[in-house]
């Protein structure tokens, strides 16, 4: 094999010295060549089993599962074509991100949805208000009551959006989402609190809480507390469900959101191994054994960008990371702590996409669809080509989303074959690089005492912040070109639309009104429930907040079932905790 490499890279300085220099002469303007072709010299210590393996096992490199679950999609198509597809069964899933103005405007949407033929659970998204901790009658929030997702301040709210889920589609029978973070644990108790006044066991739930408090620290900004108080309240949460919701995921890691925030790929990589480690932490000095709790770790998402074969090579480079962390790190030892679960593998990305000429990120989503469906996951066409332009996706740019997954399923037939690129003298070579910058920066956060560390001290957000900074920097420069935005933009070019079948599924009326009758429903929920016994839950919490070593969910459960509003407890929680004042960038 050495001889053999060393034919190679002679042969190599041979092309690099003549075919490649002579056609490089004809292009003067070109500092470099604009390709890279590679060979065997990428890869000289390349060993299969070790750095890729069989799909579904250890490194996982090739994929999480031993197949792809949605390679049968072409089969189920036809079946359902002939009137035979089979009964329900399979993997129980909620929906598509959704949710706005107040509980009534989402119960609607729902109750539409079903009617439509729906029938997954809400994969609730919630408005400012609610992801920050306030409720709708607070001064502070006037304007953003319902315009970016539902808002929920009391069990009542919950109660309404839930109305269309009864019977088959019980609580017991549907998983649910839930987009919310630093008070993640109350939404938790407010589920278990609606499932027990139907009579269901929390122990029959299906749901996954956002609840990745670390990333809201450096990426989206709804945090509450400071980190430490925080970390306490995910290690509640973390040891709540392990002990009574076996069907409930324990976080939704969101290497997705350190993207959009401006992070390169290798932060975005390293950032979240980080983040993962310190919530793995978490349970194991809490006293569980982590094969107790891992495998209820899930992923939100990595990436992504429009570079398609770096995004390919990411998605690889991160199942062999985390896998090798959970064996080396925590001694794990069931495989299924060791798997990056998350609903989407590469894809396009939203900030990949663009309000000018906005037909062409459908385009871009097909190139992220087909990343997806080569890197070890389903050919994802998100986000639909409407993102930019509002709250909500329209139905035709779903319907166009959808479709284009089915298209690279049943029509190019992509899952046939798991991780086509594994050999490739490019793609290990690619995943090896991105691993390795991955692990660099890792052990500089760990050096610092880990995440939680890295954000008090700000290096995190500072990092993406000048990783944000230097790619608009690129943008606005012209070094990175985005079709429409910075390059073609000519007065020849066409503004390409489509036409609107169906009203938008988000009433912009209702939205506009949400903020009145919210208040409105709120004040009347104060002035029925038992006010006396509201006081003294919440002392009962605040004392308990006290107590380092209580967990908290069983007060909020409580509280919920009470009526007690999710600010009035986490003003609670404020007054013993305290509130994160992020330092100047």
């Amino acid at each position: 094999m050495k001889e053999d490499l060393e034919k190679i890279a002679e042969r190599r300085k041979k092309w690099e010295d003549g075919p490649l220099k002579k056609a490089m002469s004809r292009f003067p303007y070109l500092k470099e060549p604009p390709t890279r072709f590679y060979t065997p010299l990428d890869i000289p210590d390349f060993e299969f089993l070790e750095k890729v393996g069989f799909p579904g096992e250890y490194p996982f490199t090739a994929g999480t599962y031993p197949t792809e679950p949605l390679a049968g999609l072409a089969k189920l198509a036809a079946m359902a074509r002939k009137g035979t597809i089979p009964a329900a069964g399979g993997l129980t899933r909620a929906g598509m991100y959704s949710g706005y103005g107040r509980a009534e405007d989402t119960r609607d949407f729902y109750k539409q949805r079903i009617s439509r033929g729906g029938r997954a659970g809400p994969n609730l998204a919630f408005d400012l208000p609610t992801q920050c901790g306030y409720d709708s009658d607070n001064p502070l929030v006037e304007g953003e009551v319902g315009k970016v997702g539902v808002c929920v301040d009391t069990l009542r709210d919950l109660e309404v959006i839930y109305e269309p889920y009864q019977g088959e589609l019980d609580l017991d029978k549907i998983a649910s989402n839930f987009t919310i973070n630093a008070p993640a644990n109350i939404f938790i108790a407010m589920y278990c609190a609606l499932a027990e006044k139907r009579g269901i066991a929390m122990e029959k739930l299906r749901a996954t809480p956002q609840n990745d408090i670390l990333k809201e620290f450096i990426a989206r900004g709804t945090y509450i507390f400071p980190p430490r108080p925080s970390m306490r309240l995910f290690r509640d949460s973390l040891v709540f469900i392990t002990k009574y919701l076996p069907n409930v995921n324990i976080t939704s890691i969101g290497g997705y959101h350190i993207r959009e925030a401006g992070a390169t790929r290798e932060q975005d990589l390293a950032f979240s191994m980080a983040i993962a480690i310190s919530y793995l932490q978490v349970g194991v000095d809490a006293g569980l054994d982590v094969d107790s709790f891992a495998p209820r770790f899930t992923f939100n998402a990595f990436g992504g960008s429009m570079e398609f074969f770096k995004e390919v090579a990411f998605q690889r480079a991160a199942r062999r990371m985390y896998a090798r962390i959970l064996r080396e790190r925590f001694g794990a030892k069931d495989p299924r702590s060791m798997l990056i679960r998350q609903p989407i593998t590469a894809h396009s990305g939203p900030s990949s996409t663009t309000r000018q000429r906005p037909l062409n990120n459908l385009t871009r989503t097909v190139v992220g669809a087909m990343a997806g469906a080569l890197s070890g996951g389903p050919p994802a066409a998100f986000p639909p080509y409407d993102e930019p332009l509002g709250l909500g996706w329209s139905l035709e740019a779903s319907q166009l989303m959808e479709d284009v997954g089915r298209i690279l399923t049943c029509e190019a037939k992509l899952l046939e074959y798991s991780d086509p690129f594994t050999g490739s003298y490019l793609m290990e070579s690619l995943t090896g690089e991105i691993e390795g910058a991955a692990w660099e920066e890792l052990e500089r956060i760990e050096a610092m005492g880990g995440a939680v560390a890295a954000i008090e001290n700000g290096y995190l957000q500072r990092e993406i912040a000048r990783s944000a900074h230097e790619r608009q920097k690129r943008i606005e420069e012209g070094r990175d070109l985005i079709v429409g935005v910075n390059c073609f933009t000519g007065e020849q070019e066409l503004e390409v639309t489509t036409s609107r079948l169906v009203p938008h599924p988000y009433n912009p009326e209702r939205r506009e009104q949400a903020e009145k009758e919210q208040i409105r429903s709120l004040q009347e929920v104060k002035r029925s429930r038992d006010n006396r016994a509201v006081a003294q839950l919440l002392r009962d919490l605040k004392e308990a907040a006290k107590k380092e070593d209580e967990n908290l969910i069983p007060k909020f459960i409580e509280c919920a079932k009470a009526y007690v509003t999710e600010q009035e407890m986490c003003d609670v929680l404020r007054e013993v905790f305290g509130e994160f004042k992020p330092s100047a960038i």
